[in-house]
């Protein structure tokens, strides 16, 4: 199925002014997610689909040195920056990450965002490039891979895709990542690994 970026950011813009009070970070989840991320004191992180900007306050809480958020969708971007746009360590683009060209950051994080782009393989090669050397990328999602299906096909079925099995997203990072992280089960889903 061809997914319509123009379908997929009104989806998320006419939910983005009540996205945080349907939003419940699981906090125990989303810190093993950014250890394994490598999001430690004075990195600089590129978050893809960013929203609202939910992970922010994890990613400074840890010392980041600079945050870079990207989202599709105008009004999650037009919210992100109400709840965080005073802050100097946080910067907001409104772009399709897989089209788009970024400065290298240390570590790169897709959370809960994969299905809703056209293709995962064009999103990996994109962000490589958005990586110093050594690099990290992560794509993880704070629910099992069931629980998102099931969601998106309830619910986002015409603006998302399946989420495939992580052993298959780890094969697409292959052969530009070196995967030390594969994490596939009822508490979270998560493909980690070092740029070449």
């Amino acid at each position: 199925m061809h997914l319509n970026t123009s379908a997929v950011a009104a989806f998320f813009d006419g939910r983005a002014e009540h996205w945080d009070l349907h939003s419940a970070p699981k906090e125990a989840v989303i810190n093993t997610i950014l250890d394994s991320a490598g999001v430690s004191p004075g990195v600089s992180v590129l978050d893809i689909g960013c929203g609202t900007g939910v992970l922010f306050p994890y990613y400074l809480s840890r010392g980041v040195f600079h945050v870079t958020g990207v989202d599709l969708s105008p009004g999650m971007i037009r919210r992100a920056k109400e709840k965080f746009g005073n802050d100097p360590r946080v910067s907001l683009i409104c772009a399709d990450a897989s089209n788009a060209s970024f400065a290298p950051h240390d570590a790169c994080v897709v959370y809960n965002a994969l299905p809703h782009f056209q293709s995962a393989q064009a999103l990996i090669e994109a962000l490589s490039k958005a990586l110093v050397p050594g690099g990290r990328l992560t794509i993880a999602h704070g629910d099992s891979r069931q629980t998102i299906n099931a969601r998106h096909n309830s619910h986002a079925s015409d603006v998302s895709h399946n989420l495939m099995p992580a052993v298959e997203l780890a094969e697409l990072f292959e052969p530009l990542f070196e995967v030390d992280a594969v994490h596939d089960a009822e508490d979270y889903y998560l493909v980690s690994g070092v740029l070449k």
